[in-house]
């Protein structure tokens, strides 16, 4: 740059202070919501391609199924689901509990919980999964385990294919030794297999699978996913598995040693040491973490 060109980039600067927007042609955030919407139509064209999933039922195996959850009031879907076999009806214990008629809401459950919940939130332990797309429209796994106590995220892992062998590695380097909790909650999902179950039981842990479509129930650890979509998924695409990784770390890091939590008495799982008040000629300056999303 000459001497003219520098002097007239002062004095832009000093006369129209948004000149960097003229600069930019796409914001990041219609680039990262033309992937989401990409990302939609790719994978209903994927659907639309050639006939998946499992096949449709009947009226008549829904009104059934309706008709014997009708009669028999205590009856669960795994009983109605052995019923329908005995009866000679090729379908899956999900359908059946699909197709099963709305049951009271009993509100003592739900206190009973809550009250679980908060007399054992020091021995408790959460497990999840979340989904997140790549920019080649792939879909990446993210299995994570989340103390309950100072809400500590123990190991995050992200695998393309999560297996029943891949799930127990990652639950023994969770709790290594000793440091198992007494009890770890997980959702009714089938990655959670027998073999899973066992290794839980064998490892000195009390298993709480929650009930079929109640993630309310495990909502330390859906709270959680659904702050790491809002504060950073939301704002970038991602590249591939080890870009996740190394977005998710830093994010984890930043959780525990700098980001407030509400339940925490708007404190952080590290116990950040509050500084004293700064004096009227004290300078505060903003650190940037992951990538200048949050600041510091």
């Amino acid at each position: 740059m000459r001497a003219v060109d520098r002097l007239f980039c002062l004095t832009l600067c000093r006369f129209w202070a948004r000149w960097k927007e003229a600069l930019v042609v796409i914001r990041p955030d219609t680039v990262v919501c033309w992937h989401r919407a990409g990302f939609r139509k790719f994978w209903t064209w994927q659907s639309r391609r050639r006939f998946i999933g499992r096949p449709s039922t009947t009226a008549a195996i829904r009104a059934l199924v309706r008709r014997v959850a009708n009669e028999n009031p205590t009856w669960g879907a795994p009983r109605i689901h052995g019923e329908m076999l005995m009866l000679g009806f090729d379908v899956s214990e999900r359908t059946v509990s699909r197709f099963m008629p709305r049951r009271p809401f009993d509100p003592d459950a739900r206190q009973r919980w809550r009250n679980f919940l908060r007399n054992h939130r020091e021995v408790l332990a959460a497990m999840d999964f979340f989904t997140v797309p790549t920019a080649t429209f792939r879909v990446l796994c993210v299995f994570f385990v989340i103390h309950h106590a100072r809400r500590t995220v123990l190991p995050v892992r992200v695998t393309e294919h999560p297996t029943g062998t891949w799930i127990i590695r990652q639950l023994r380097e969770a709790f290594p030794f000793d440091s198992a909790p007494r009890y770890l909650i997980f959702d009714n999902d089938k990655k959670a297999g027998a073999d899973i179950r066992a290794v839980i039981e064998h490892m000195g842990i009390r298993r709480k699978q929650i009930t079929p479509y109640s993630p309310w129930q495990n909502g330390v650890a859906e709270r959680w996913a659904e702050t790491v979509r809002r504060d950073l998924l939301d704002h970038v695409i991602v590249l591939n598995a080890r870009h996740l990784h190394r977005l998710l770390s830093e994010f984890v890091a930043f959780g525990h040693d700098e980001r407030t939590h509400l339940a925490l008495g708007k404190s952080t799982p590290s116990m950040r040491t509050a500084t004293s008040k700064p004096n009227g000629d004290a300078e505060i300056v903003g650190h940037p973490r992951i990538g200048g999303l949050h600041q510091r």
